[in-house]
């Protein structure tokens, strides 16, 4: 008798969804779904799909297919990031219509939307709270997101400008001096930025809006000595502000002004001293209304490597951490026991004083 249970096969139909919109072109996207249930044979005949194997591989297959084929059926384009992000919603316990179905900004044929559980909450949290910090690793979405709510509300008219800010610190690299005009020399700072500005609007209309004062980019000292009202105020690489700068931009705050602190505090590019960002988490941590939101590897969503390599980076941070903190320790050992072997062993001896002849 074969050894292991009997396989399990489960039919799904997929009627009233084009199948090269659930499948993707040459079938792209099951394979994803096969990358991500090896243990499942997937085949599709028509608009039949039929899983075999054990039982709880199956279902689980199943609560993933069955998922892109609610979110095909309501008009949203897959892609195999969505797949992916689609099994880790399900192996959170959300239903991933739940998640990606939520679009924030419809841009030049592009739709933003939230793509993992922490990018959810973080957009939950920019939508309930006056000030939010996004704090996680590169390709999370941190500035991407804020900025995409920041647009959206420009456009229902829940504030009357944008204000998009980051400090001026290199990352790493000496740049000398830049020619050109006060803006020409803040202008590489800030173009990622405009970069996105230009991806959720009309390219030609930024310029305009801009002129018009509706929509400033500007780096972080020009903040100083102002009061944003009726505002929606994004601070980008927050981890490169001193506890002075970060204190100044966050009293800046003004009437009907929403803000967010975007930064990754392990790239830190600061010559020397505090990140702010770093130090206000502690300060602020217990103030209503105001939200830290922490990105993991899990919320990336550029090329899987970069998850990888963010994982990869975090388990040698700590293992360096870890080291300095034993030396730390061994060297503080070291020193007790020198100052330990330092002292006399015992009560010093008293010679007898002489009296007078």
């Amino acid at each position: 008798m074969p050894d292991g249970p009997e396989p399990i096969i489960d039919r799904i139909y997929a009627d009233g969804v084009a199948m090269v919109q659930l499948l993707g072109p040459q079938d792209r996207l099951l394979r994803v779904v096969e990358r991500e249930h090896p243990d499942v044979q997937v085949h599709v005949r028509g608009n039949e799909i039929t899983l075999t194997g054990e039982a709880d591989a199956v279902a689980a297959a199943r609560s993933l297919v069955d998922e892109l084929i609610s979110l095909a059926r309501s008009g949203q384009g897959l892609d195999p990031s969505d797949v992916q992000a689609s099994s880790r919603i399900i192996d959170a316990g959300l239903r991933p219509s739940e998640v990606l179905g939520e679009a924030i900004l419809s841009s030049r044929g592009k739709v933003i939307r939230p793509k993992t559980v922490g990018q959810k909450a973080y957009v939950d949290a920019i939508e309930d709270h006056t000030i939010v910090f996004g704090i996680g690793p590169a390709g999370t979405g941190k500035t991407y997101l804020a900025m995409a709510k920041a647009v959206q509300a420009l456009q229902r008219r829940e504030v009357s400008r944008i204000i998009l800010t980051r400090p001026a610190v290199e990352a790493g690299e000496r740049l000398g001096f830049l020619p050109g005009t006060l803006t020409d020399k803040i202008d590489p700072y800030l173009r990622p930025l405009y970069d996105a500005l230009n991806e959720m609007m009309d390219p030609e209309l930024v310029p305009k809006l801009m002129a018009s004062g509706t929509i400033e980019v500007a780096p972080l000292a020009y903040m100083r000595g102002r009061t944003l009202n009726d505002s929606f105020v994004v601070l980008d690489e927050a981890q490169n502000t001193t506890p002075e700068q970060m204190k100044m931009f966050l009293t800046r705050l003004g009437f009907g002004t929403r803000m967010v602190v975007t930064g990754d505090i392990t790239q830190v590019d600061l010559p020397q001293g505090a990140s702010g960002l770093r130090l206000v988490t502690r300060v602020l941590k217990d103030i209503d209304d105001i939200h830290f939101a922490y990105l993991t590897s899990a919320d990336v969503v550029r090329h899987t490597l970069v998850g990888r390599i963010v994982d990869a980076y975090t388990e040698y941070d700590e293992q360096r951490l870890v080291a300095r903190r034993e030396r730390d320790e061994a060297s503080e050992f070291a020193n007790r026991a020198e100052r330990r072997a330092a002292r006399p062993s015992g009560p010093r001896d008293h010679q007898p004083k002489r009296g007078r002849s």
